[in-house]
């Protein structure tokens, strides 16, 4: 039998250093694959746009920075006229007449479309110039009613908010509603000529009227 001196023991392979096979290994998972021409070019592809004149795409703080295009709310936008003023009517009359401006308010104020109205001795701003308060009553509201009396034709301030009105609103019509109470036709102002007034001689003393006018007028805003 022979001995295992005779056979020659095997050559052991070489073998790289730990350190060199760490870097090498490291050095292979460092390195970015590299895709195939026909991958490469799906990608491109998809990922761009397909021609020049296209906009590039956003990016994400782009896309988040947009604004949703405003929903359509029916009731708001039928009501945003009537409510971009404080008032609906602003009664103008004299100091005599104040009996009856209050009972054409609570009639205004009472009815289904619940009517804001400005009624001075009630809303003014207490201790304000009376100019300023009568000028912010008649900016303020939609309408105006003119309760046109005797009492009427000779307060220099209601002749004062009657002129304001017209200035403010020639053209708009409906915007001014003359109430004419006690008066003959001849005695209508001059300065109304051109527009219809409210015969307050009726049994309801035109408050009706007067509301439908106003109603109309807001409808033409809403």
């Amino acid at each position: 039998m022979a001995s295992s001196s005779s056979f020659p023991a095997p050559r052991s392979r070489s073998k790289k250093p730990l350190g060199k096979m760490a870097d090498w290994f490291r050095q292979a998972l460092s390195k970015p694959r590299k895709l195939p021409d026909s991958a490469e070019g799906t990608s491109r592809d998809v990922s761009q746009p397909s021609s020049r004149d296209d906009p590039p795409p956003l990016g994400l703080s782009s896309a988040l920075s947009r604004t949703p295009p405003p929903t359509h709310d029916v009731g708001a936008s039928s009501s945003s006229g009537r409510w971009s003023k404080d008032y609906d009517v602003c009664v103008c009359h004299s100091e005599e007449d104040l009996v009856a401006a209050q009972e054409l308010v609570s009639y205004l104020e009472g009815s289904t479309a619940s009517l804001r109205c400005f009624l001075q001795l009630r809303d003014a701003t207490p201790g304000g110039a009376i100019v300023s308060e009568l000028c912010q009553a008649l900016s303020s509201s939609h309408c105006r009613v003119l309760l046109i009396t005797p009492g009427f034709l000779q307060d220099p301030w209601c002749k004062y908010q009657m002129l304001q009105a017209l200035s403010e609103a020639p053209g708009a019509e409906g915007r001014t509603i003359p109430l004419m109470s006690g008066l003959t036709r001849a005695a209508y102002p001059a300065e109304l000529r051109f527009m219809y007034f409210v015969d307050g001689r009726g049994p309801d003393g035109g408050f009706r009227q007067v509301k439908e006018a106003v109603m109309r007028y807001l409808q033409t805003i809403s």
